[in-house]
């Protein structure tokens, strides 16, 4: 590529804007007869100026400072244009006050990228991710003030130590949430974004060297609690007096015999409600989370749920069920779980774990069906979800006992019959 064919730097103050007897000091850079000028910030005595050597004659220490601080900027900017004429990018005399001010590519901080995923993100990302980003961006702005002192750092500054430093911060110090104290997959999780925001600045060439490139993220793997057949029959059945713990127990047991999370339950409308090629209801919508289609046949105990809340006046955009905020009804859940003496820490997302392991899986659903129950795009994902039951471990090695035992006592006429054709083959030697 072409460099520039003419460039020059010359220092000049602005007696427009002058302070009294003192003028500012700017920089101005001329590249193919194209200019721009930079503040330096620094003032000067107009009648000191020389016009001709373009630095201050007078024999003052505060004179003899300005013009070694001026010989430097004068340095400085050669040495970015050496910088981008050896990086064979169009020199500018924009393109060289940005290198000098650090506001190109390559001074790009870390906040510069956080900025710019919040700004070109948000159409394409949900609420509630997006606030997890937010998240996760307070506590890399605490861990900047508390740990370096500073409000921002350059991308090219970022190191595996940083990496396992904030790490450190994360585990040790306070939680923004002072009720929630983050656990080993929360920290993970924080991690996890800051990886998804500097695997964009890679994409964009804001940095070459991924911080990420040799950690990795450990997530612990646990059980969460999911209702057995027998406790979620109980459910069903328990009488309520309260009308909110009565809503709060039907739309979850809604969700466990459809696998819907809150999210969906929430934006069920009418219009979702359809006949499906096998002339039954189905509910066709797509996941909130992901945009992912979700074709699901409506199980009957689910059916009669709908039914119960079916108004014919309501209008059509209106939600299907009266559910509460996802907060509310996780502590309807708790007070539910205690009267059935059910020793689990249920929350809405439970329903979604019942239906995957007590209402499919534990019925011989095949997990490929499962996955596509629920919405998700890679069958990995359904594994998280899913439990191989005692009952379920009980029936398969049941049939597996009787398909060995049927070998068994076919062995011997086997054997038999080996016997005979080895008879004949040594007569036919």
């Amino acid at each position: 590529m072409q460099t520039s064919k003419t460039f020059s730097i010359h220092f000049w103050i602005k007696t427009t804007r002058n302070k009294g007897v003192m003028a500012p000091i700017y920089a101005r850079i001329t590249i193919d007869q194209k200019r721009t000028e930079i503040s330096l910030k620094r003032f000067t005595e107009v009648t000191y100026w020389d016009q001709e050597i373009k630095r201050s004659s007078a024999k003052t220490p505060q004179a003899k400072a300005l013009n070694l601080y001026l010989d430097q900027v004068h340095a400085d900017l050669l040495e970015c244009h050496r910088q981008l004429k050896k990086e064979l990018v169009l020199i500018t005399a924009k393109s060289l006050k940005a290198r000098f001010l650090g506001e190109d590519q390559q001074f790009k901080s870390l906040m510069d990228i956080i900025n710019y995923h919040k700004i070109n993100m948000v159409s394409t990302l949900k609420w509630s991710t997006l606030k997890n980003y937010n998240t996760t961006e307070n506590y890399l702005k605490r861990y900047l003030d508390n740990r370096l002192s500073t409000n921002d750092i350059y991308l090219s500054q970022l190191s595996y130590s940083f990496i396992i430093d904030f790490e450190h911060y994360l585990r040790t110090g306070r939680s923004i949430n002072l009720g929630q104290p983050l656990h080993n997959n929360g920290i993970m999780k924080h991690l996890e974004r800051l990886k998804k925001l500097l695997n964009l600045a890679v994409k964009l060439e804001w940095v070459e060297k991924h911080p990420f490139a040799r950690f990795s993220l450990k997530f612990q793997k646990y059980d969460r609690d999911y209702l057995s057949k027998l406790e979620l029959e109980r459910l069903e059945s328990l009488e309520l007096e309260q009308e909110n713990l009565k809503i709060t127990r039907d739309v979850f047991v809604f969700s466990c015999y459809t696998g819907l999370p809150y999210s969906d339950v929430k934006a069920l409308r009418e219009k979702h409600i359809v006949r499906g090629i096998d002339g039954e209801y189905w509910i066709f919508t797509k996941r909130q989370k992901n945009e992912q289609s979700v074709k699901l046949p409506l199980l009957k105990k689910a059916l009669d749920i709908l039914g119960r809340y079916a108004d014919p006046a309501a209008p059509a955009d209106q939600a299907l069920l009266p559910i509460a905020t996802n907060q509310k009804i996780n502590l309807d859940l708790k007070e539910l779980a205690t009267m059935l003496n059910i020793n689990k820490k249920l929350s809405f997302h439970s329903a979604r774990h019942t239906f995957a392991t007590t209402v499919t899986l534990s019925n011989g659903v095949p997990i490929e069906t499962v996955s596509k129950l629920l919405g998700h795009a890679k069958i990995s994902t359904t594994q998280i979800y899913s439990r191989v039951l005692e009952q379920k471990v009980s029936t398969d090695m049941g049939n597996l006992r009787r398909i060995l035992n049927e070998a068994i006592d076919e062995v011997p006429e086997k054997n038999q019959n080996f016997l005979k054709n080895e008879t004949q083959f040594k007569s036919l030697r």
